[in-house]
C-alpha cells in the first residue's frame, strides 16, 4: 500500500463513538419487578391465583332421630304371611275370569267358573229326585194316618166284642206297616237330601272362591284353560290366581347369629322401604324364626308393621332398624342435620364453610340436639347443600377448593 494512503487513515479525536448505558434501565426493571411481585402477592393472598385447598365434604340431608337409637341393622324383604295360589277343586275348562291383577276380592267371593253344564243337570237330577221322594213321604203319612184311624176304630169294637179278632190282629199289621212305610219314605227323603247336596258340592266345586279377603297379585290363568288341581296334564294349569292378605304384611330380615341375643319379641324398630325412600314406617318384632340358615349364619326375624301405607307390596325391599327405645311422637318427623365435623364454634356462634362453585362461604347456622354423629340444624342449612367437613386453619371465607377424590 502507498505510504500516502496509509498517512490518510487516522480517527478524528473530536468525533467520539456514544454507547448507551446499561445503567440507565436497571431502576426501570427493578421497578417493574417489584411492582409484578406486588401484583402477584396481592392475588395470592388475596386468593385469586392462590392453589385450591382440596376438602372433604359432606351433603346435608334430613336424618330420623331413630338412627341415634339404632343398636342393630338388617335387610329383608316384605312378605305376605297369608298367601295362597287359588285354584279349582275339580279338573275343567275355564270359561269364565271376574278379576284381574289388583282386584280386591272378599272371602267367599266368586273369582272364576269353570265348566259345568254336567254337573248342573246332575244337581237338578238330584232335586227332581227329592221331589219325587217327599211326594213319596206325603201318601205314605197320608196312608198311615188312615190305618191308624181303622186301627183305633177296630181296638173299640175288639174290646167290647163286636168284630172278630182276626180282623182286629188284620188292622194292627196294616197300621205298624203304615208306620214302617214313613219312615222308609222319610229316609229316602234324607238320602235325597244328601245326593241333592252332593250334587251342589259338585257344581260349587266348578266355582272358584276367595279363601279371604285379599288382592289378586297374578292370573295364572285365562279363559279357555284348562285347570287342574293336580296340575299334571299337559298344557295344564294348576291354579287360577295368586292372591294376598295385604294386612298380613310383614318384613322377614335375616340377622346374623352373634348378634341374635340383641332382638327380642315386641323389639320397636324403625323400617325404610327402598321403595318409599322419604318416609319412616314404625313396627316391631313379632316372632323369632328358632331355626339357623348353616349357609348364611343367620336366623329370620319377622317385624310387623304398626303403621302401613297401601302403596306396600309383597317382595318390596326394606332396611329394618332395631331400636334400644321406643320413639316420641316429636321424633317421629326427620330433622335437618349436619356432621359435627363440618362445624366451627368461636364464641357463642356455629359456622360451616358451604360449598358455592370451587370457593367456600362462611354460613353462620343455628344448631339443635345432637343425632348420632350428626347434629340438627334449626336455621342457616338447607337439604342438598354440600358442607366442608375438618375445615383446615387455612381456609376462609372465599378460599378456592377443590373437592377431594376418595
Amino acid at each position: 500500500m502507498p505510504a500516502e494512503d496509509i498517512a490518510k487513515l487516522k480517527i478524528e479525536k473530536s468525533e467520539k463513538i456514544v454507547k448507551p448505558s446499561r445503567y440507565k434501565k436497571k431502576p426501570l426493571v427493578i421497578a417493574a419487578i417489584i411492582l409484578l411481585l406486588l401484583v402477584t402477592g396481592g392475588l395470592y393472598f388475596g386468593g385469586i391465583i392462590a392453589p385450591a385447598i382440596s376438602v372433604d365434604v359432606t351433603t346435608i340431608s334430613q336424618v330420623y332421630p331413630s338412627q341415634s337409637i339404632s343398636i342393630l341393622n338388617a335387610s329383608g324383604y316384605i312378605v305376605a304371611q297369608r298367601k295362597a295360589a287359588v285354584a279349582s277343586k275339580v279338573t275343567g275348562r275355564l270359561v269364565a275370569l271376574m278379576v284381574e291383577e289388583g282386584s280386591k276380592v272378599k272371602q267367599g267371593e266368586v273369582i272364576a267358573r269353570m265348566e259345568n253344564v254336567d254337573v248342573t243337570a246332575f244337581r237338578n237330577q238330584a232335586a227332581a229326585n227329592l221331589n219325587t221322594v217327599r211326594a213319596t213321604l206325603e201318601q205314605a203319612k197320608a196312608e198311615r194316618d188312615i190305618a191308624l184311624l181303622e186301627y183305633t176304630r177296630y181296638k173299640k169294637l175288639f174290646e167290647s166284642n163286636f168284630v172278630a179278632k182276626s180282623d182286629y190282629d188284620v188292622t194292627v199289621t196294616r197300621y205298624k206297616r203304615a208306620v214302617e212305610g214313613v219312615k222308609g219314605a222319610e229316609a229316602t227323603v234324607r238320602a235325597g237330601i244328601a245326593a241333592l247336596q252332593n250334587a251342589e258340592a259338585g257344581l260349587d266345586y266348578t266355582l272358584v272362591r276367595a279363601p279371604f279377603d285379599a288382592v289378586v297379585l297374578t292370573k295364572n290363568a285365562d279363559v279357555g284353560d284348562i285347570v287342574t288341581p293336580m296340575g299334571s296334564a299337559a298344557n295344564a294349569k294348576a291354579a287360577v290366581v295368586t292372591i294376598a292378605d295385604m294386612k298380613s304384611l310383614q318384613v322377614e330380615a335375616d340377622v346374623s347369629e352373634t348378634s341374635i341375643a340383641s332382638i327380642r319379641v315386641g323389639q320397636p324398630c324403625d323400617i325404610q322401604l327402598d321403595a318409599l325412600p322419604n318416609m319412616r314406617f314404625q313396627g316391631e318384632v313379632y316372632t323369632i324364626v328358632p331355626t339357623v340358615d348353616r349357609s348364611k349364619a343367620t336366623v329370620l326375624v319377622k317385624v310387623r308393621f304398626l303403621d302401613k301405607d297401601p302403596r306396600m307390596l309383597p317382595d318390596m325391599s326394606a332396611k329394618v332398624s332395631f331400636l334400644s327405645r321406643r320413639l316420641e311422637p316429636e321424633e317421629l318427623k326427620p330433622r335437618l342435620a349436619v356432621s359435627q365435623s363440618a362445624l366451627i364454634s368461636r364464641g357463642n356462634k356455629t359456622f360451616v364453610f358451604l360449598l358455592q362453585g370451587n370457593r367456600v362461604k362462611e354460613t353462620l347456622v343455628q344448631v339443635g340436639s345432637k343425632l348420632g354423629d350428626m347434629t340438627e340444624v334449626i336455621s342457616g342449612l338447607k337439604p342438598g347443600d354440600r358442607a366442608v367437613i375438618k375445615p383446615s386453619k387455612g381456609l376462609k371465607n372465599g378460599s378456592r377448593i377443590k373437592v377431594a377424590e376418595r
